[in-house]
């Protein structure tokens, strides 16, 4: 599938790591998704209800950045690709990266960053 829906680097702070200073000071996250999805009739028609909004998107991701605590960022970019596939049943799959500029690594970095793909699991068939 060609078509997508991307969000772009959404900024939250957030105490996600593995040190105990990382769970008390917090530090900056940047989460982007790539939605792939048919947008066809969202085009024919241009009709939003066929689509998914934006605005939802965004909002989950961040809930699921807030409401828990992630010792690794891989566990934190599967929860969201894992909640954006049961919110929304017109996503195919999802992309998700998780950006850590303050990450602790003794050199100078830009940041890290996690990039993991999910796939709707079509019903009947168990995965794989």
């Amino acid at each position: 599938m060609s078509d997508r829906i991307k969000v772009s680097r959404i900024a939250i702070y957030a105490h996600h790591g593995l040190h105990p200073e990382e769970a008390r000071l917090g530090q900056r996250f940047f989460v982007s998704l790539d939605c792939a999805l048919d947008l066809g009739e969202a085009a024919r028609n241009d009709d939003w209800h066929a689509s998914v909004c934006y605005a939802e998107l965004t909002e989950r991701a961040t809930r699921v950045t807030l409401d828990r605590r992630f010792r690794t960022i891989e566990g934190l970019a599967d929860a969201i690709a894992t909640d954006v596939l049961a919110t929304f049943p017109l996503v195919d799959a999802v992309t998700v990266q998780v950006e850590k500029p303050g990450a602790p690594v003794p050199a100078i970095i830009d940041g890290v960053m996690v990039e993991i793909t999910r796939r709707r699991v079509p019903s009947g068939n168990a995965p794989s």
